[in-house]
């Protein structure tokens, strides 16, 4: 009771030869489907995201988006699809991997996620990631969805990042880019414009 959706957190890439190296306790390709399709014959709408730019190849990334896009198909139950490029620092993995994904790599799978995801309504930029001015830069890449304020992250914090951001920077960068700031729920319901 009381649960309205379900974020797509731990995707990482669905390619299990990739995930059984970077994410050996979290469930395979077909359990996180399995969760997510069981939440929307539910009625319960999800998010996917996408960690790019650890073991993975571009091919990786293709066959990530391609199963998030058939589960579409078959359920529309995703409300939007979040990329995010991992964060090395401060992780066993990082240890493993010369460098971190560019800024000019993330704006590329953004821009092929809007192009390759045709039945996805939304696609969210990732500020904490990879900055606000990169992120306003993504509303001209594909992202329609700005993403939200954080009350607390950790994932990425750990990792030794720590873009923040107050509601005004983030309705003044989406006004910047040309856009009108739209609160909304998470459901994709409009609150208020800016």
């Amino acid at each position: 009771a009381g649960l309205g959706s379900i974020p797509g957190g731990g995707a990482e890439i669905l390619v299990d030869s990739i995930r059984k190296n970077i994410a050996p306790n979290k469930v395979d390709t077909k359990s996180w489907l399995y969760v997510h399709e069981t939440a929307h014959r539910l009625g319960l709408r999800t998010t996917a995201t996408m960690m790019f730019g650890s073991l993975d190849s571009n091919e990786d990334i293709i066959e990530h988006l391609s199963v998030i896009r058939n589960l579409q198909d078959k359920t529309g139950g995703f409300t939007a699809f979040i990329p995010w490029s991992y964060q090395p620092d401060n992780t066993e993995l990082g240890k493993l991997i010369k460098g971190k994904a560019s800024g000019e790599k993330y704006l590329k799978v953004l821009a092929i996620s809007r192009i390759f995801l045709d039945n996805f309504e939304n696609i969210q930029a990732s500020w904490v990631t990879q900055g606000g001015k990169l992120a306003q830069v993504a509303l001209k890449f594909g992202a329609n969805d700005f993403g939200s304020l954080m009350i607390e992250e950790n994932v990425v914090a750990a990792a030794g990042v720590k873009f923040r951001m107050p509601l005004e920077e983030i309705v003044r960068l989406i006004k910047d880019a040309g856009f009108t700031p739209v609160q909304r729920t998470t459901l994709y319901e409009r609150v208020r414009e800016f």
